[in-house]
């Protein structure tokens, strides 16, 4: 009887044994990662301020469909020292968010610095109306209110890639004014006067449940002459301080602009453009350029072209921080991977304050040390370049809210 016993208690403990490392294998748990490496529940200290790189604040944004691509783009361009806020719009299912919450969970480095969120309760979001630049505002807002130490609020779509690692795109911006922004900008307005300005749209993604598209009224108004329209690419890269003008708006401003934009097709391409162009104290801060890389039918229509292997060398000289768009899984995103990125599949872009072995079992970024310090590669000369040929234009004005 007793020789049964123990049989039992030692089945009974390999049932779970067993039991535990399948459950840890479903919530990304490993005996390397998490039960032998205490120092993953103290995380290296994120420091902010002059004396150290700036930090990024991203707002990556998607619909139905996105949930794959929006955590390999987070991965992309993961770093310990950003913030990140992700948003599914409302069009897509609750067990879409939920999926993509769980795979956020996964990565053992994003457990310990709890930098990344899920937006648990999405905003409507149509692509011609108002709803857009309402979810940006929001982003912002929430993203001002959880992280005081970032530098720079970047808006991404589920379509976009990045260029450049973080530590280059850190290292570059250490040399950078943290006051300045990214905007590409025009007040030449040509045919857009007629067919994005005056006319007068309704989103109402902003007052009904479903989701329905914009609806257009059947006069148009003036072009305004209280403040000059400006227009450009919705994709930006804005500073803390100007993000904080927008949302405390301190000046009217903002909140006057906003009211305008309510019922103007296309916001995302003028409101901030319109902003901080029209503003004395922020005018003298714009970058002409959005830092993406994009190829554009002739005439361009809506959107850009989507990029194909065909366009790696090209991108990949740019020195550009960005691209879009890309079709889901295309084979020139591991291409980006594996000559730029250096990301294994499921795995954060490594940087100098990941310090684990490097291979196909390990995952480099799986152990970490400081996270203050940079580690900037070949494409950070590339993107430098870019940036110091924009801050040439900024001293002499040449193209600065023109």
């Amino acid at each position: 009887m007793g020789a049964e016993k123990k049989w039992l208690f030692t089945l009974f403990f390999a049932a779970f044994v067993s039991l535990l490392l399948f459950l840890s294998s479903l919530s990304g748990f490993t005996a390397s990662s998490y039960a032998f490496t205490s120092h993953k529940h103290f995380p290296s200290t994120v420091r902010h301020g002059p004396h150290y790189p700036p930090s990024f604040a991203y707002y990556i944004s998607g619909g139905r469909g996105h949930k794959d691509r929006i955590f390999r783009l987070l991965l992309a361009v993961y770093h310990p020292r950003n913030r990140y806020l992700l948003h599914l719009g409302t069009d897509a299912p609750d067990d879409e968010r939920k999926m993509l919450a769980s795979a956020v969970k996964s990565l053992p480095a994003i457990r310990a610095f709890g930098n990344v969120d899920v937006v648990g309760k999405p905003d409507p979001v149509t692509y011609m109306g108002s709803s857009n630049i309402a979810a940006t505002l929001r982003a912002a807002a929430i993203l001002l209110r959880v992280d005081n130490g970032w530098n720079w609020f970047i808006t991404l779509s589920a379509l976009d890639y990045p260029l450049i690692t973080q530590d280059d795109l850190s290292h570059v911006f250490s040399s950078v004014g943290r006051d300045l922004n990214f905007v590409e900008h025009t007040s030449d307005l040509g045919w857009k006067e007629t067919q994005r300005v005056q006319p007068i749209v309704v989103d109402p993604g902003l007052y009904l449940a479903r989701r329905t598209q914009i609806f257009q009224a059947t006069e148009k108004r003036p072009t305004p002459d209280a403040f000059k329209f400006f227009t450009g690419s919705p994709w930006v890269i804005l500073s803390r301080s100007f993000l904080e003008f927008c949302v405390l708006g301190w000046d009217n401003l903002p909140r006057t602009l906003l009211m305008y934009f309510t019922n103007a097709i296309l916001s995302q391409e003028g409101y901030f453009h319109s902003v901080v162009c029209n503003s004395q104290e922020f005018r003298n801060t714009t970058i002409n350029s959005d830092l993406r890389y994009m190829i554009w039918d002739n005439p361009p229509k809506m959107e850009p072209l989507y990029l194909k292997v065909s366009d790696y060398d090209q991108m990949a000289q740019s020195g550009a921080a960005f691209a879009r768009q890309f079709e889901k899984n295309d084979p020139v995103l591991n291409m980006v991977d594996e000559k730029i990125l250096k990301r294994g599949r499921n795995r954060a872009t490594p940087g100098a304050w990941c310090t684990g072995r490097r291979n196909w079992l390990v995952d480099p970024c799986s152990q970490w040390g400081d996270v203050n310090v940079l580690k900037p590669g070949p494409q950070a000369r590339k993107f430098e370049e870019s940036i110091t040929n924009l801050l040439d234009d900024l001293s002499s004005q040449s193209s600065q809210c023109k």
